[in-house]
């Protein structure tokens, strides 16, 4: 069977996963975040400009939080990775001995 495409094996941080969560993330929590901001401080938003205008500077900050949160994340779960030693991160069992069992 010929290796996927479409996997990776990245050395440390898999930036393609933070990114991918980072985009997910923002959009998720950032439509909520911006709702509840302009909702609760009572912001006046009389024009579509002011509402994206306003979206966008909430939606960066959000951002910003939302990469570094998912990078230093990754980048522990990493290091929690080259502890073991035994070279079989991320493997299943049936992986780690090359795809035969013993049954």
């Amino acid at each position: 069977m010929p290796t996927r495409v479409e996997s990776t094996d990245p050395d440390g941080v898999d930036f393609g996963w933070v990114m991918q969560t980072t985009f997910v993330l923002t959009v998720t929590v950032g439509a909520v975040v911006v709702t509840a901001v302009a909702v609760f401080w009572g912001v006046d938003l009389p024009t579509w400009g002011a509402r994206a205008s306003f979206a966008i500077r909430v939606g960066a900050v959000v951002w910003l939080f939302t990469a570094t949160f998912v990078y230093l994340y990754a980048r522990r779960r990493a290091e929690e990775g080259k502890g073991t030693g035994d070279g079989s991160e991320g493997t299943t069992q049936s992986e780690a001995d090359g795809g035969h069992s013993e049954t």
